[in-house]
């Protein structure tokens, strides 16, 4: 089934959808990389009873694929087949409740989540303010910055399975451990409630200012990249790895090891998918040959090769 036909295919089954349905949507639109090949179907619900309604509606065998704001993503160049879910504004309210908590849309990046708290006098939540992306990618993957995680925070969060029924998932449930989250795959997560502490509004933003410099100057925020490319082996850095394997600046195409920081791939222009991919399983291959240590993906790769 191509794009057009799967697309009629959830029209003629799903008549009073609200949310947004393109066919052969183009994910390079979406993602930090700028590269990647089209979903079959893009689907972006108006709230959450749309995506309740999609999901029991949702023809059998109908593969579906969640991504969010595309910062820790690589989108192979043959696309997505099936339904690709992305959350819109739907989910991008933020409240603040009593005791210092906050509710937020999953869809609300993690900078503008940091700024909420600041902006309400909430501390212990300005690590957002290092993690180029949202809250439903923290969620997943536990995100985490400056010694602090997702986990430490999450008191519950709100999600919808595949067969269109809401959870609502106590922080135990999510068996969290480092870049690891042990929620069921299928969970599309819709809304979570942190806690933080009291706080100064001025002192938080100070520090999230901190965070924000740092940044700019250890990491290539300004190129097409999508953050740390893998994970933190036990007791050790991936950089320092990637750098005594001599990688720091290999280049393969238009894809690049960040000179900046070397557990950053780049895309210095006409980079396809397979191009940053090759790169990364290079860096990869030399480290295992140097060090031993086989270094594991963080950025989460999906599709299929062109």
């Amino acid at each position: 089934m191509n794009g057009a036909e799967l697309l009629a295919t959830l029209t003629a089954s799903l008549p009073d959808l609200r949310g947004r349905l393109t066919a052969e949507a183009p994910l390079s639109n979406y993602t930090w990389f700028r590269v990647g090949g089209p979903a079959e179907v893009l689907y972006v619900p108006a709230d959450e009873a749309d995506l309740v309604y999609f999901m029991k509606g949702l023809p059998d065998g109908t593969p579906i694929t969640m991504v969010g704001l595309g910062s820790n993503l690589l989108v192979r160049d043959g696309g997505i087949e099936g339904v690709v879910i992305r959350l819109g504004r739907g989910f991008g309210e933020i409240k603040i409740e009593e005791g210092s908590r906050l509710r937020t849309g999953t869809a609300v990046p993690d900078t503008k989540l940091a700024r909420a708290a600041a902006d309400a006098g909430i501390a212990g939540l300005s690590f957002y303010r290092g993690i180029p992306g949202c809250v439903g990618g923290a969620l997943r993957m536990n995100g985490g910055a400056h010694g602090s995680e997702t986990c430490e925070l999450l008191v519950e969060a709100r999600a919808v399975d595949r067969q269109g029924n809401v959870h609502v998932l106590p922080v135990g449930d999510f068996h969290y451990a480092y870049r690891y989250c042990g929620a069921p795959a299928d969970f599309i997560f819709t809304e979570a409630l942190l806690q933080g502490v009291p706080g100064d509004p001025a002192k938080i933003l100070a520090e999230m200012e901190n965070i924000a410099a740092y940044r700019e100057e250890v990491q290539p925020i300004k190129s097409r990249t999508g953050g740390s490319t893998f994970k933190n082996p036990p007791g050790k850095k991936s950089w320092q790895l990637i750098d005594a394997a001599g990688c720091r600046g290999l280049k393969i195409g238009d894809a690049k090891v960040s000179e900046l920081h070397c557990n950053f791939l780049i895309n210095e222009g006409e980079a396809t998918a397979a191009d940053i991919e090759t790169l990364g399983e290079t860096v990869r291959a030399r480290v295992k040959e140097t060090s031993g240590v086989e270094l594991e993906w963080e950025i989460k790769r999906l599709g299929i090769p062109a």
